[in-house]
């Protein structure tokens, strides 16, 4: 799995005209899987989002201190199945990642992982496959990038 997370002071996804999912401060999340993940690489990302420490420490102002769990934000989590594309010539290929119908149960199953893990009300999405306008107000900006393929680079 793959995953773009910025810290945004708002995010939003509007589906045909309309607003499907918001929040306030928090993480966005765009979420990328491929053909062989694992519910490993499902637990790993989720750690990895919720508790990676993007957020400064209000009491003490330190820097990089507090992960989105701590503060109590929201997460917008987007399904985002171009993260495994790549070139090819000029065109993109998109075979590395899953295949939509087994893509939307495991993307599905990693929403639930998320709310389990966190807050039900704290965790939103949008509607997998359908072309969402994702809107962000990024904060700081501030913007890392997650695979579970190779966790440490």
């Amino acid at each position: 799995m793959r995953a773009v997370v910025q810290r945004v002071k708002s995010a939003s996804i509007e589906v045909e005209g309309k607003v499907v999912s918001n929040i306030g401060p928090g993480l966005l999340a765009l979420v990328g899987v491929r053909a062989e993940d694992t519910e490993k690489d499902a637990e790993f990302i989720c750690r990895k989002i919720l508790r990676g420490r993007l957020f400064t420490n209000g009491e003490n102002d330190r820097a990089w201190d507090q992960n989105v769990v701590q503060k109590g934000y929201g997460v917008l989590v987007v399904s985002q199945f171009t993260l495994y594309g790549f070139l090819k010539g000029n065109k993109p290929d998109f075979h590395v990642a899953m295949a939509p119908q087994q893509a939307q149960e495991f993307y599905s199953s990693f929403v639930e992982r998320m709310r389990r893990e966190y807050a039900a009300d704290r965790v939103h999405d949008g509607i997998f496959g359908a072309m969402m306008n994702v809107s962000l107000v990024n904060d700081g900006p501030v913007t890392m990038c997650y695979d579970s393929e190779n966790p440490k680079g």
